[in-house]
């Protein structure tokens, strides 16, 4: 089951790739995130010449899925040249909405690795450290 799952989620991230607008600094970030659905929502990186406004793959493809109504994941496949792995703003909003998912990491050599959320994001910040804050 899980050979069959990374072989869709990678078809989808390859393509978001491809679609991948790194105008600037010419690296493209493809992802595909799947919901408890069975549907696969993809995402790339739009970069901005204000750097700070742009968006990675990651976080386009949890947009993409939230805006279609979807509240639960199994995992996200992220696809580049080298393989490379979210960022800290990705891996914050992924736990955020997905929580510990799958993360399927491909390159474009044919590679991959599979990885747990909490592997790559051992430390996070989420609703427990709010409620922490407010009982005091």
């Amino acid at each position: 089951m899980e050979r069959d799952e990374s072989i869709s989620i990678r078809a989808e991230a390859e393509k978001a790739y491809k679609n991948a607008l790194a105008i600037y600094s010419g690296y493209k970030v493809g992802a595909a995130l799947l919901a408890s659905s069975g549907k696969i929502y993809k995402g790339c990186n739009v970069e901005s010449s204000s750097y700070g406004l742009s968006v990675c793959a990651e976080r386009n493809a949890v947009a993409n899925a939230v805006v279609n109504g979807e509240r639960k994941f199994i995992a996200i496949g992220i696809y580049s040249d080298n393989g490379a792995l979210p960022c800290g703003a990705c891996r914050q909003v992924l736990w955020d909405v997905c929580g510990d998912i799958k993360v399927y990491i491909f390159d474009t050599r044919g590679s991959y690795k599979t990885l747990r959320l909490s592997e790559l994001f051992p430390f996070p910040f989420d609703s427990e450290k709010l409620k922490e804050r407010e009982s005091k």
